[in-house]
């Protein structure tokens, strides 16, 4: 599915976010990478989609190295990756439906999307996407009327509607309550189990990665530290990620 070689990233003048990075994901995963703040973790996400280029290495994804390929082909690539965040990233004037419809809208004429007139194909998806997230309910509802909880679920949402095979997801329970954290990579799970999705999610917390993850990936400094099965995670592996005693 993703196949990152060597993945360096270094911010003039000399700050390396990323030192020789290189991992595997396989196809309906769920992995975790776990690693403190500055560790490198959103800048992986982001030299993967290419939002910045990275110093040097490979991202290879569906045949394709995304760190060289040319701007076609990586847009075709990018329709296949979905990113979501710790900030949702909606419309918050636009309803929930319509923030659903946002990653299928290059297939559509401009004057379409100006008018707000999407196939009715089109739009069934969007309904069914929002019933997979348990929010069919606030279809109509503008997205700055809905709890944190809700906006992150019609973001991945969106996610479905755009067809992705794989998510990227940059810490997306940091701005939620315990609860709703949970209840998030409670679906992304089941998204994965269920409909074949592949997740790549960043995470601080231990405890979430142990819980819903397949396999973890713990990032210090900019460089791989553990990479393995979920339940071959070790308190002292966890000291390496963090550097401290305590979990």
């Amino acid at each position: 599915m993703l196949t990152v070689k060597q993945l360096t990233k270094v911010y003039p003048p000399s700050v390396v976010a990323l030192d020789g990075v290189s991992f595997t994901v396989a196809p309906h995963s769920f992995t975790a990478v776990l690693g403190p703040s500055g560790a490198g973790k959103t800048t992986l996400l982001r030299c993967v989609l290419r939002q910045v280029g990275p110093t040097r290495g490979a991202v290879w994804f569906g045949g394709r190295d995304l760190a060289a390929c040319p701007a076609g082909e990586l847009r075709e690539a990018r329709a296949r990756i979905a990113l979501v965040g710790q900030q949702f990233n909606l419309v918050r004037r636009r309803t929930a439906l319509t923030n659903c419809l946002a990653g299928r809208l290059r297939e559509l004429p401009l004057w379409r999307c100006l008018l707000g007139l999407y196939p009715a194909a089109l739009l069934a998806e969007g309904l069914a996407a929002l019933a997979r997230v348990r929010l069919l309910d606030a279809a109509f509802r503008r997205a700055d009327a809905l709890s944190g909880g809700q906006q992150q679920r019609v973001a991945i949402a969106r996610a479905l509607t755009q067809r992705a095979q794989l998510l990227l997801a940059d810490e997306p329970v940091a701005s939620l309550d315990p609860e709703n954290g949970r209840l998030i990579l409670e679906l992304l799970r089941s998204l994965v189990r269920h409909e074949g999705l592949t997740v790549l999610c960043n995470l601080h917390q231990v405890d979430l990665a142990r819980q819903f993850a397949d396999r973890v990936i713990g990032l210090r400094d900019g460089r791989v530290v553990f990479d393995g099965p979920t339940e071959t995670l070790t308190p002292s592996d966890v000291d390496r990620i963090y550097r401290t005693g305590a979990l």
